[in-house]
């Protein structure tokens, strides 16, 4: 199709509209102006400027993983992208599809150090999928759609693009490129009746689910292959919103603070079902749950990335498959359990329920109890997003995920995700709950981004849990060097006070009694809300103090 000349911001602002793009995450650079102005051609593309690169792509990452699409962020050269590599970071560990288009010097000044000058090619190689620049403006079409096939194929990821400051400006007549259509990857019959005959032979099995990427429809076949293969289903680190929390098969997650019955579980099954999950150095609690290579269980991976199967460990049966193809083949083959399987899932399911009972901490602010009042007040569809730290502990061990996708939270731990994750999640919906939990230490890595959240209606409610330090590590410090303290304290602002400077509601408690009148109060008030939780610096973990621990 031939089209007029147009300059390549212009150019690239078309295909991005072409690929679908609903939303673009940015801080703007005078190095990619042609882009904001092709991006003025199209206003139903909404431009959300954002007060730091780091909390733009997070925001962006969070897009990607709530919506299934690849989330777009935009940042200028330099520094610009040395902030957004977290968010590259988190993309690719968390397997979410992402654009980051990095504004760049001239091609003519490269490699003189010029201003702000980085090989943004080499910075981001290791981090990303696939990492470019686009040296010709006649090329950017190709360039896009290719990179909305490597960000969505496979396992996705981010994508990585250096656009030249003087190639944006370069007026072309070019053809777009069509919609990037990313071919299914089919679980093959043979393959689906090869796995069910091992798992219809396992008296101990277990599934854990994983990766990216999932949506509703994948969960719900998931809960219907539990059922008719009586099986329990334990989620990986920070997937957890896989399998409907209440449903009779779920049993629970491998993450940092397990329950110890769960790992017995794990190490006693006769066969694993790694279902669209890595089995990431947490989930395998530092491999040792399954030894690679060759796991003592009988072991079937299926992964959509056939450079998964085999990586690390050596399945009885590599299945490359997409999640969904997989399950739609398995559930239609005939699935066998005897009494003996049905014990062992009903007492998975049992530890379950006893391990997510809350725990008395000291204080007053009792964690536990705040999770369970937001277990019973909030919709199921309601999204929990947080960042990094101790207080994830709680989170995780008592929220009850009761849909997909409701769970935000980076598999690769870092601090400050949970604030520009809830505001790209009510972005995109509205009209559901968000609350963001943090620590004081992990709100204020992007605690900037409530600025953004206020600017945009982005109306969440944030739990800044406060223990004036950054607990991870102190008790880590703790079990390793009892009472020798440095570097882990923190005086910080008042968290209830600075949210009301930004223009959001802002309150602080110490007695979680107080919680259910405020929190309802915050959820309506009609605009982001922040609720500060001072808690009792003893409370490591839902069942240690700092004193256990040392």
């Amino acid at each position: 199709m031939g089209v007029e000349e147009r300059h390549g911001g212009r150019v690239l602002a078309d295909q991005l509209n072409i690929q679908g793009c609903e939303r673009v995450f940015l801080v703007p650079g005078e190095s990619f102006l042609p882009v904001l102005d092709g991006l003025y051609d199209h206003p139903h593309i909404d431009v959300i400027t954002c007060r730091q690169e780091g909390g733009a792509a997070i925001m962006a990452e969070a897009h990607g993983k709530v919506t299934g699409g690849v989330g777009i962020c935009m940042v200028t050269r330099g520094p610009g992208a040395t902030n957004a590599s977290a968010g590259i970071h988190i993309a690719r560990h968390d397997s979410t599809p992402l654009l980051l288009l990095v504004g760049q010097v001239e091609r003519a000044h490269r490699g003189r150090d010029a201003f702000q000058e980085i090989d943004l090619a080499a910075m981001f190689q290791p981090l990303s999928k696939w990492a470019t620049e686009i040296d010709a403006a006649a090329r950017i079409p190709e360039i896009i759609s290719r990179a909305y096939h490597v960000a969505r194929s496979g396992r996705p990821g981010p994508v990585v693009v250096s656009l030249p400051e003087d190639m944006l400006y370069e007026s072309v007549t070019v053809d777009d490129a069509p919609f990037a259509r990313v071919a299914p990857v089919a679980c093959e019959t043979a393959d689906a009746r090869a796995a069910v005959e091992l798992l219809n032979e396992a008296q101990r099995p277990l599934l854990i689910a994983g990766g990216s990427p999932w949506d509703a429809a994948a969960s719900q076949a998931l809960a219907r292959f539990a059922e008719r293969a009586d099986l329990p289903v334990v989620s990986a680190f920070r997937r957890q919103d896989h399998l409907h929390n209440e449903h009779e098969h779920y049993a629970g997650c491998l993450s940092v603070a397990s329950d110890p019955r769960l790992v017995e579980r794990v190490l006693q099954a006769d066969l694993i079902i790694a279902l669209g999950t890595r089995l990431s150095e947490i989930t395998t609690r530092g491999y040792t749950l399954l030894v690679p290579p060759v796991p003592r269980q009988t072991f079937i991976h299926v992964h959509a990335d056939a450079s998964e199967l085999g990586k690390v460990y050596t399945p009885t049966l590599a299945i490359n498959a997409s999640v969904t193809s997989f399950l739609q083949a398995v559930n239609a083959e005939t699935c066998v359990a005897d009494e003996r399987r049905r014990a062992w899932s009903r007492a998975a399911r049992a530890d379950y329920e006893a391990y997510r009972e809350p725990l008395p901490m000291p204080g007053r602010c009792q964690i536990g109890d705040i999770v369970a009042h937001l277990n019973g007040v909030l919709p199921d569809d309601a999204f929990i997003a947080n960042g990094a730290g101790n207080y994830t502990a709680w989170v995780h061990r008592h929220t009850r995920y009761r849909g997909y996708p409701t769970q935000l939270a980076a598999t690769s731990g870092s601090m400050g995700y949970g604030l520009p994750a809830a505001i790209a999640a009510k972005l995109q919906y509205p009209q559901r709950a968000v609350v963001c939990w943090a620590g004081d230490g992990c709100y204020l890595m992007h605690g900037q981004e409530l600025a953004t959240a206020v600017q945009y209606q982005a109306n969440i409610v944030i739990l800044v849990v406060n223990n004036n330090m950054y607990g991870t590590i102190r008790m880590h410090q703790q079990r390793r060097f009892p009472d020798r303290v440095v570097g882990t304290g923190l005086r910080n602002p008042d968290f209830a006070a600075l949210a009301r400077s930004y223009g959001a509601f802002g309150a602080s408690l110490t007695d979680s009694s107080e919680f259910a009148d405020l929190f309802e109060h915050a959820l309506h008030c009609g605009k982001p809300a922040l609720i500060e939780l001072q808690v009792d610096p003893g409370a490591a973990t839902p069942d240690k103090t700092l004193a256990d621990i040392g």
